[in-house]
């Protein structure tokens, strides 16, 4: 399995940002996607995750409320639109996958991961 993000870029605080994850070679709804991010200098912390089955959805209190996962399984690709972004959502954006429908938080739980991409969010 190979994950490709996109989507990241620069934008002001109070502005929006949709970022994509495409896992090719996904050959299951048995799985479980999340987005991650990693600050600089800061550990990689988990912040929102879907099950393929089911569609059952699950975020950090730090975004929940303004931020979205969601699927489209005939796309197969996983998004997350982030609104009313915070300087403080400036990182790295991972996408993640792992066997099993349970989401995890944490990042030893999963296997795949995509390169990254950047958000910043200027103040």
């Amino acid at each position: 399995v190979q994950l490709q993000a996109s989507g990241g870029g620069l934008v002001q605080a109070g502005g929006s940002l949709r970022l994509s994850c495409v896992p090719s070679g996904r050959s299951s709804n048995d799985a479980a996607t999340a987005w991650f991010r990693q600050a600089a200098g800061k550990e990689r912390e988990f912040v929102a995750g879907i099950r393929w089955s089911g569609g059952n959805t699950y975020y950090s209190d730090s975004v929940k409320g303004r931020f979205t996962i969601s699927k489209i399984s005939a796309k197969n690709t996983v998004y997350l639109q982030m609104n009313s972004l915070k300087p403080e959502d400036t990182a790295v954006y991972y996408c993640a996958l792992r066997w099993g429908s349970t989401v995890h938080t944490t990042t030893p739980s999963y296997t795949y991961w995509g390169q990254g991409t950047l958000v910043t969010v200027s103040s």
